[in-house]
């Protein structure tokens, strides 16, 4: 499982893959296939890690990376760039532009519509999917989502029994929708609560008209052979789920 191919019904033209931490050159606290930048590690070994995906996913260009900020921001990419950009989001219609979204326990949500001509790559943690990230993302892509022809895979991430969170996630959700209390599960303290990630993007998709939502049910907290976390370490290295059109 040094690569991971979602399990979803995407156009054929439409290829998209996540990482583990297999492989890789790095080593200690990042040991395997760290792609990001940003975490302390030799950055000339997160460039051979960089590298050494995009061969093995045969990429057709260098991916598109994101400084992440937990905003909600979307860009649209129209052309391969070295440039690290500021979004939380990416999409394009334009073949050959790998889209990335950089995670270590956060949401990767991966769309694309049913005729394969529009894609995007979104990493999703808690506050960016309550305060919107998933609405931004869909809204680029015009009515697809509405008419039903729009597909959403949910990378790897941590899993609900093991996302502990308080009382302001609750009501940051909640407070939107209440129907969003069905993705919390106490934990028996008082304020505590389970949540589960992939049902609160479930509920954001399937709301704005994305039905088809694929759930890969990955755990990254409680599989550390083949995933970074950073709840479970702290210092770590980072995994990506990529998309693009052929």
């Amino acid at each position: 499982m040094s690569l991971i191919i979602p399990n979803w019904n995407a156009p054929k033209n439409v290829k998209a893959i996540a990482s583990t931490r297999l492989e890789g050159f790095s080593t200690g606290v990042y040991q395997g296939l760290n792609l990001g930048s940003h975490v302390g590690d030799d950055l000339d070994t997160v460039f051979r890690n960089r590298q050494q995906l995009a061969q093995m996913a045969k990429m057709p260009s260098a991916p598109v990376w994101l400084n992440q900020t937990h905003s909600t921001a979307v860009i649209q990419v129209n052309q391969p760039t070295e440039n690290t950009l500021e979004a939380d989001g990416l999409v394009t219609s334009q073949p050959g532009i790998v889209l990335s979204a950089m995670t270590a326990d956060c949401l990767p949500v991966l769309l694309t519509n049913t005729q394969g001509s529009q894609v995007a790559a979104v990493h999703a943690g808690w506050r960016g999917l309550a305060d919107g990230i998933v609405e931004n993302a869909v809204a680029t892509f015009g009515r697809d989502a509405i008419d039903g022809n729009m597909i959403a895979w949910l990378g790897p991430a941590i899993g609900a029994s093991a996302f502990e969170v308080g009382e302001d996630v609750l009501q940051a959700f909640c407070d939107v929708n209440p129907q969003a209390i069905d993705a919390f599960i106490p934990t028996g303290q008082v304020g505590k609560w389970w949540a589960n990630m992939e049902r609160l993007a479930t509920q954001r998709l399937n709301a704005l008209g994305v039905t088809q939502v694929f759930a890969c049910g990955l755990c990254t907290y409680s599989d550390p052979e083949h995933f970074y976390s950073y709840r479970r370490d702290g210092v770590t290295g980072r995994l990506a789920s990529f998309i693009w059109i052929e």
